[in-house]
């Protein structure tokens, strides 16, 4: 194995860590020694690797923004497409809850701002350009739904939440 391969197997190792460990218990109460303990290496070595820590919670969200970006392109089937990606994301949705609270807030340039300018997005999406009060509702209905759906979820089979987030967004 070369020295690149065993590398890039430790920062797989070091990622699949940080996201399961910042899904369980959030990502401010998720310390580097905590992931070096996790994957049997020390703080320096993944450091080494990720440092500062929010180099561990952008590379972790990268797949999911990319995923936002096309979900936001679809010009058809919206709201399943909407759903699959949440439920598919849904250890990331975890990592973000802390700064999902505090988007609105959120200073330009901040990890904050980039989850606004998507939300936003999606809702402008669910509800059009010029909504009524009802859709308003309905909007932020379902962005919450989904959003503590498929947080208080992890334990349950992707399929399973899939199927009733789906079901509950159309009924909402």
């Amino acid at each position: 194995m070369t020295t690149f391969e065993h590398g890039n197997d430790t920062r797989s190792r070091i990622l699949a860590a940080a996201q399961r460990l910042f899904a369980e218990r959030g990502y401010a109460a998720t310390s580097l020694a905590d992931i070096a303990a996790e994957v049997g290496l020390t703080k320096t070595a993944v450091a080494y690797h990720f440092h500062p820590k929010d180099r561990l919670a952008s590379e972790l969200m990268a797949p999911a923004a990319d995923d936002v970006f096309r979900l936001l392109g679809r010009t058809h089937d919206f709201l399943p497409a909407l759903v699959e990606c949440v439920v598919r994301h849904r250890a990331v949705i975890r990592l973000l809850m802390e700064d999902l609270g505090a988007a609105d807030d959120a200073p330009p340039g901040t990890p904050g701002e980039a989850i606004r300018t998507f939300r936003d997005a999606i809702y402008e999406r669910l509800v059009g350009p010029e909504p009524s009060d009802r859709d308003r509702i309905r909007g932020w209905a379902i962005l919450g739904a989904l959003q503590w759906g498929v947080v208080h979820t992890m334990d349950l089979p992707e399929p399973a939440v899939r199927a009733e987030l789906l079901r509950l967004a159309r009924a909402i």
